[in-house]
């Protein structure tokens, strides 16, 4: 089984054992057909996890898991990683990659420049933003005028960064 991230639980809601669930690039009916889920806590403790509702509630989902029913249980999950086996996640579809995906890729220019590599991605309301380190941390619009190449197989993003980005 290979597990990836696809998102990380926040706090508890309410006291029926939901909790947010953030920066998570599924939807709510991708997260169900997924289905079983493992959570890793912030020390590496792991558990098998399968989820019983999930609802959208603002920019993040509330979900809740089989044998967890209360908001001790749920409060007992904050803070940690929700994986699944990469095998069962959706194709999101051409032109289109997870945010797990693109975690450590290496960002350059269109010289071959070096920038950094990408640490995390934010979602706003307009496009996902890359948090990219290197010698200093970028924050590159993840739009088509500016990232011009994805290669996965040779773990480089190729971008053209807008003017005056780097003055920042």
């Amino acid at each position: 089984m290979s597990l990836v991230q696809v998102g990380r639980l926040g706090r508890a809601h309410g006291v029926r054992g939901e909790i947010g669930l953030d920066r998570v690039s599924l939807t709510a009916e991708e997260l169900s057909a997924v289905g079983d889920f493992v959570w890793e806590g912030p020390r590496g403790a792991r558990r098998e996890l399968r989820l019983a509702a999930v609802r959208p509630a603002d920019a993040r989902f509330l979900i809740r898991f089989e044998g967890v029913e209360d908001r001790d249980q749920a409060v007992a999950l904050a803070g940690g990683a929700l994986l699944a086996d990469r095998s069962r996640l959706p194709d999101p579809g051409p032109g289109v990659l997870y945010t797990f995906q693109l975690m450590g890729l290496k960002v350059v220019d269109g010289t071959g420049r070096e920038l950094g590599v990408i640490e995390d991605v934010l979602r706003t309301g307009a496009n996902p933003v890359y948090v990219v380190r290197g010698e200093r941390e970028l924050l590159i619009p993840a739009i088509g005028s500016v990232v011009r190449q994805v290669d996965l197989e040779q773990g480089v993003v190729t971008v053209d960064l807008p003017p005056g980005l780097e003055d920042l």
